[in-house]
């Protein structure tokens, strides 16, 4: 199976890429470090294809997609994982540009990766779309509000795409539990210590990604626990 995940420089991401290939399966990889993506490209060899990519910008994300679709294939699944948070703030304390970056990365960007790879998955008739969300994207707490609407965003388009597209193919909202990450220590602090590793969180979230298929388009779902 072919496999296009963006923001596996670290995080869920890079587990994910390491199980995925691991499991015998093909890996294509974007984000911005250049450092973390040549890390990747050692790690996990020639058969996998990472490459260095400014999610914010359109230009780039657009060029990426025909150069992998054209000379390594068309995903079998596209999993739409890049993210970012803002610092803890009130709502009203994000400044319109961190607001904004946030919002080109969490949101724009998705859009602009299923532009781009989706119309190849269409004609070839089969596909799955997972738009990485999160209890953030179904509930809301204080302090993460810029987040939130992101994630909420990401729950209302993946359904929007879900009607839209044919039959055999699939767009599905995941999210992903508690893990500790960067994102988590920013948003939890301590709190986040006690959630699992993002290796041990792949190990189980891979082959609940490679279960999905058309028959569960549109549906809102969460990483087994």
């Amino acid at each position: 199976m072919k496999i296009v995940i963006t923001g596996v420089s670290k995080g869920l991401g890079r587990a994910l890429s390491a199980e995925f290939a691991n499991l015998g399966h093909e890996v294509a990889g974007c984000a911005r470090n250049e450092s973390a993506i040549e890390d990747l490209k050692t790690a996990l060899g020639p058969q996998h294809s990472f490459t260095s990519v400014d999610l914010q910008s359109a230009d780039e994300i657009e060029q990426w997609a025909k150069h992998l679709t054209s000379n390594w294939g068309v995903p079998n699944l596209l999993i739409n994982n890049a993210s970012m948070i803002n610092g803890n703030a009130p709502l009203w304390q994000v400044s319109r540009t961190d607001f904004e970056v946030l919002m080109s990365t969490n949101v724009t960007a998705v859009f602009s990766t299923i532009q781009h790879f989706v119309p190849a998955m269409i004609d070839r008739r089969t596909g799955v779309v997972a738009n990485i969300s999160s209890g953030w994207g179904r509930s809301v707490s204080p302090n993460v509000g810029a987040y939130c609407t992101s994630k909420w965003a990401i729950e209302g388009m993946t359904l929007a795409l879900a009607e839209d597209l044919p039959e055999g193919l699939a767009a599905l909202s995941v999210d992903p539990g508690s893990i500790e990450t960067e994102m988590s220590q920013s948003a939890l602090g301590d709190a986040a210590r006690n959630a699992q590793s993002p290796h041990e969180w792949a190990e189980k979230a891979a082959p609940f990604f490679l279960s999905l298929g058309g028959k569960h388009n549109g549906l809102q779902v969460s990483v087994p626990a």
